[in-house]
């Protein structure tokens, strides 16, 4: 198929930074890593550093594989709002779903996100950060405090995310938490000063109240920066809970995946309102995104497959995640044609639900 007609919708992303940056900036927001390289190396010596060099640079006017000082230096010269511009305008998606609840006051919000790009833009709400955001709480009022501030949070939003995968792992106890457990654990939290939330009773809470909202619940899964333990981030970890809420009708967004991708295809084939991506991953493996775009339409029904980029600050990885995407698919899907595993009508019919179709139907956009 034509991969430059993939119409995308953009089901995960963060907003871009509108500072300048000098290449220690840029470094640090270009890799899941929250230390530095040994001195003389780079972080864009990298899958995503020679992507970066290949697909942006030339949005920005340098020869692909411009080297990493020259892009730099180009980088500066154009300046951040041009830089922003250029780079969202060319990656051609027709709508961003923007995770505010990370830095948000940091990055460009969803309707600054629709005027640079030129694109639609929607919320999605995280769960911990409106209750870390509550007012005056009593440990017997938290429930009701946290389910009203939920729905004024989500007023105007698409849908919901919990970050659980960071704050505990996947592996937690899929019940939801009785109103005796959920008071005693806000009681703790209290007492403590009210810090960010792991006590895993107030996170199974917080998912719960997402189900209950009924928006589609969105939840990290697989590889993240070092915050997480990616052992306990395995999707398969959450069977118990699928099991628990399969019931209810709300779906479940199984975000990035990577390395457990395939698990999570399982998931999506198994649980009917399971749906899955592999968007985070695609940034950093670069070249090697066509492998793991294959992985991920080998188990998982086309109609819960979803395409996402989970980009952050950068508007480079805005850029790149279409780019890669497009690509891969267009490769991969290519050779099944020629080989008459599909017909070209499959690869297109699959394209524009994984690309964009799944989640107009799932978030209820227009």
């Amino acid at each position: 198929m034509d991969a430059a007609r993939l119409r995308l919708i953009d089901h995960h992303c963060h907003g871009v930074t509108a500072r300048e940056l000098d290449r220690a900036g840029f470094e640090a927001l270009a890799t899941e890593s929250d230390q530095p390289p040994p001195a003389g190396c780079s972080v864009l010596d990298s899958q995503l550093g020679f992507a970066v060099r290949r697909w942006c640079a030339p949005v920005l006017g340098l020869s692909p594989h411009a080297d990493g000082a020259a892009y730099l230096a180009r980088r500066r010269e154009l300046g951040a709002v041009e830089v922003n511009r250029r780079l969202l305008r060319a990656a051609g998606v027709d709508a961003y779903l923007v995770d505010t609840g990370f830095h948000g006051g940091d990055l460009l919000g969803p309707a600054e996100m629709a005027s640079v790009a030129g694109a639609a833009a929607r919320e999605i709400v995280r769960l911990e950060t409106v209750a870390e955001e509550l007012g005056e709480v009593t440990a017997a009022g938290f429930a009701e405090a946290y389910r009203k501030g939920l729905a004024e949070a989500t007023s105007r939003a698409v849908g919901v995310k919990s970050i659980v995968a960071y704050r505990h792992g996947l592996d937690f106890d899929p019940r939801r938490p009785t109103g005796r457990e959920v008071i005693e654990a806000a009681g703790r939290w209290l007492r403590d000063g009210r810090p960010r939330i792991t006590d895993p009773v107030l996170l199974r809470h917080l998912l719960w109240a997402g189900i209950d909202r009924g928006l589609p619940v969105q939840l990290h899964t697989g590889f993240g920066d070092p915050d997480l333990d990616l052992a306990r981030c395995d999707p398969a970890l959450l069977t118990g809970f699928l099991r628990a809420t399969q019931d209810r009708g709300v779906p479940v967004m199984l975000l990035h995946c990577y390395p457990f991708h395939r698990q999570a295809g399982f998931l999506a084939q198994a649980f009917p309102h399971v749906y899955v991506d592999v968007g985070l991953a695609l940034n950093h493996v670069g070249a090697r995104a066509e492998a793991v775009v294959a992985e991920s339409l080998e188990l998982a029904p086309f109609h819960k497959v979803l395409y996402s980029s989970d980009a952050y600050s950068l508007a480079e990885l805005h850029h790149l995640g279409p780019a890669l995407f497009r690509r891969a698919f267009a490769v991969v899907t290519g050779a099944w044609v020629r080989d008459g595993h599909w017909s070209a009508g499959d690869a297109t019919r699959a394209g524009d639900l994984i690309g964009s179709g799944n989640a107009r139907r799932v978030y209820g956009l227009a």
